[in-house]
């Protein structure tokens, strides 16, 4: 075999890394990087060369021919776009890198999309518009979240994820009316948002064969824990913890395989290396887009796993020529970790040409330069992602550790550099503190469920006319006009109590919200019947009566009467010395309401599929899930009296005592207009919702299509608590939930919102044998 002589096409980290690994190959003797960057200026074998632009393919042509090259390896992708493959193919030098024709599939989104659909490849659903009010009008027509993507290539700056439908259409302007990114936004696609952990896999292909490199994680947020805007890449782990053999292959069988045959099907072999961006969802993998060249900072990532005796050059020659099958390359089994330092102010706009010193990394780690250049001996800064520090190690941790160590050395000293402190959080999330659940704080919901089943007989034993003695529903129910009674209404009842959120009242020393608490959790149960609350009975408990305490707890009950619109007509104090102690008191309650039999809700036979769900926003915990608020306060070491670390102007005891909110009044004025309501209480959304529905249809509700309020992203991060469990204990930020007819949705939305938060939250699904009566779909991204 002879030598190989190397043209290097690009400037970037990733092209640093592939002339650190081509350096390593006994076959090549020589490396033209065009036009290279700091790092490749001192990289064994490498000449950086500005004599020939990087865009001027024929001129890059006459180079290679003029120096002997037989290896060309383009990094970027705009010139495997513009077709670079072909000008080297027509002169009979190899080239790395697909056709011009192979790569739409990273140059036009709407080709890989289409692409995708044509072969049955797994993506998330989506539609293509070149028409900016199509586009609009397709926001306004559906209910789960986008991405909108320019389908041209925008140097990575394309897509873009809205958080509500007008930062949608904002985006949409933006891209197709404003060109923000030139010819790329005469087209975009608009897909379905989809939620996991996502993955990149970088495959050498020959057209045939293919053989793939460790699946890894980029972290593409510019902020610890994924805050802030999207990047370029701030770090990058592998191989990630989710990368078990059964999802490898799934991959290789349901995308990568299907991927290669699909492009000779179109008769565009893929020849070089294809990026695959995955989302592992709760259905299996699915493609987020497809890249035509390396990724970064991917490829500074995977390639230090590759063994000593793989020779890059030679897999690239394989890939180029056709033998990939006849090639050896071998992983080891290690792990890789790859920081990103960042110039300041980036990704938006940051000061170039900054000295820089960077020092000799430790054994195990590699510098790979991105934007850096030499000016005479002095190394400065000429891009946003400024240079990486990588290190390899015999386990994920001690790999991180390692960088960040290198780090913590001063090994890359700038001005205003930055980087983040996080990288491979996700793989270490799950064994940072044990996961909590409500049933570990002393409650379980399924026991809950159990007992209410068991006692259906004695209730049932009860029957008398008017009262149908069936439980599980909000309030109970007794139709007068069976009693004897004529031209009368239904009375329904409801009590509760506020549970231990009563603790945090008594060591706060503050009693009135949770009075309104008591009211809030009773009346709201009223109007989910489609019941009017009319009087309020409550019962206090003690060991000794404490006056001032007694009195601030009925003045909140009087005020959450004021509130729901109801009278306050008695109720019983009871002091019980040794059934209490000290200062503990307990509380209940009980409303009464009315309602006509034609305005009884739910209205279950005139439910169907595809009704909207609307989300009427909460203003806290409200009164349920309190044991394990207690418990994950208590384990993150704070007092109620300190500041809540979600809320910096309260203490931790004055925000949980925030009161439940009473929907009455809101509610009300358009509950003819609505078809059912759920009070998102004990149980959560998950519980609660199925209690207004007919047996064949369920709940689909969308996560993210809500504000979550910050005291549940503490309460979650704080207590690791799994997202199915946020859901099935707290209310997450929608206390109460209405089914409406789609055509009404808007209509009603409207009429809500002048007093409540209102949010299109789902929709009713046909329900099969088997299925959950509500399912919270995309609860990965709170993962």
């Amino acid at each position: 075999m002879g030598s190989v002589r190397v043209l290097l096409i690009g400037n970037g980290g990733r092209e640093h890394a592939l002339a650190w690994k081509l350096s390593q190959s006994a076959r090549v003797d020589t490396i033209f990087a065009v036009p290279g960057n700091g790092g490749t200026a001192s990289c064994p074998k490498v000449t950086n060369v500005t004599s020939v632009s990087a865009e001027d393919y024929p001129g890059l042509v006459t180079f290679a021919q003029s120096n002997g090259v037989n290896l060309v390896v383009p990094g970027p992708e705009a010139p495997l776009v513009d077709g670079v493959e072909g000008f080297f193919k027509k002169a009979g030098i190899p080239c790395f890198g697909p056709s011009k024709e192979a790569a739409r599939l990273e140059g036009s989104k709407t080709y890989s999309k289409d692409f995708m659909k044509k072969y049955n490849i797994p993506t998330a659903t989506y539609e293509n518009f070149s028409d900016y009010q199509k586009a609009i009008e397709y926001i306004d027509s559906v209910s789960h979240e986008v991405v909108i993507k320019a389908t041209g290539l925008a140097a990575g700056k394309g897509v873009i994820l809205p958080q509500s439908k007008q930062e949608a259409k904002d985006a949409l302007k933006q891209i197709m009316v404003d060109k923000a990114f030139g010819s790329a936004g005469d087209e975009v696609v608009i897909e379905e948002l989809l939620a996991g952990d996502e993955l990149s896999v970088l495959t050498f292909c020959d057209g045939y064969t293919i053989r793939s490199l460790p699946l890894a994680q980029d972290h593409k947020r510019i902020f610890d824990g994924d805050q802030g805007p999207n990047t370029g890449g701030m770090g990058c782990y592998a191989p990630t913890n989710i990368a078990t053999k059964e999802l490898t292959e799934r991959i290789d069988k349901e995308i990568l395989e299907p991927t290669i045959l699909g492009m000779r099907r179109e008769k565009q072999p893929f020849r070089g290396v294809l990026f695959t961006g995955l989302m592992i969802t709760s259905a299996g993998p699915k493609v987020l887009e497809y890249n035509v060249r390396f990724g970064d900072p991917e490829t500074q990532t995977v390639l230090p796993l590759l063994s000593a005796d793989t020779d890059l050059a030679d897999i690239m020659l394989a890939c180029a020529e056709g033998y990939l099958d006849n090639c050896h390359l071998k992983v080891e089994q290690k792990f890789s970790a790859t920081v990103v330092v960042a110039a300041g102010g980036y990704p938006g706009s940051y000061a170039k040409g900054i000295p820089m010193t960077v020092l000799q990394p430790p054994r195990g780690s590699t510098i790979f330069h991105a934007g850096t250049r030499l000016d005479g001996d002095q190394l400065k800064s000429s891009g946003g992602r400024v240079i990486a520090i990588n290190s390899v190690g015999e386990s994920l941790r001690a790999a991180v550790d390692a960088s960040y160590s290198a780090l913590a050395s001063g090994i890359i000293s700038f001005e205003a550099m930055f980087f983040r402190k996080d990288i491979a959080h996700r793989a270490f999330r799950d064994q940072s503190k044990e996961a909590m659940t409500y049933a570990q704080a002393g409650v379980d919901i399924q026991a809950g469920n159990d007992f209410v089943e068991k006692i259906k007989k004695a209730v049932a034993s009860t029957k008398r006319p008017g009262a149908e003695a069936e439980i599980g529903g909000f309030g109970g129910e007794l139709d007068l006009s069976q009693c004897g009674y004529q031209s009368v209404p239904i009375l329904v009842g409801a009590i509760d109590g506020v549970g231990t959120k009563l603790m945090i009242a008594q060591a706060m020393k503050k009693h009135d919200t949770v009075g309104i608490d008591l009211v809030a959790m009773n009346v709201n149960d009223l109007i989910v019947q489609g019941a009017t609350p009319l009087m309020f009975l409550d019962y206090y408990g003690c060991s000794k009566l404490d006056l001032p305490s007694a009195a601030a707890f009925v003045e909140g009950v009087a005020d959450g009467c004021r509130q729901a619109g109801c009278a306050l007509v008695g109720g019983e104090t009871a002091e019980m010395p040794g059934m209490y102690q000290g200062e503990d008191y307990d509380a209940a309650g009980c409303a009464v309401g009315a309602v006509t039999s034609e305005e009884r809700l739910p209205r279950q036979n005139t439910m169907t599929e595809g009704d909207v769900l609307l989300g009427l926003g909460s203003v806290g915990v409200h009164s349920n899930g309190f044991s394990l608020v207690r418990r994950i306060v208590q384990s993150a070491g704070l007092a109620y009296e300190s500041q809540a670390p979600w809320d910096i102007s309260k203490t931790v005891g004055e925000s949980l005592l925030t009161p439940t909110r009473i929907y009455v009044k809101s509610l009300l004025p358009v509950l003819s207009e609505i078809k059912g309501l759920a009070h998102v209480t004990g149980g959560g959304l998950i519980e609660n919702v199925p209690r207004m529905l007919p047996d064949g249809l369920a709940a689909e509700i969308i996560y993210g299509s809500w504000d979550i309020l910050p005291v549940f992203q503490w309460l979650k991060q704080a207590g690791n608590v799994d997202p199915a469990e946020m859901c099935r204990t707290f209310n997450s930020g929608v206390g109460m939930v209405i089914a409406v007819d789609a055509s009404k949705a808007d209509a009603v939305a409207q009429a809500l919102s002048a007093s409540e938060s209102v949010y299109k939250i789902g929709r009713l699904v046909r329900r099969n044998q088997g299925q959950p009566g509500c399912e919270v779909k995309n609860l990965e991204l709170w993962a």
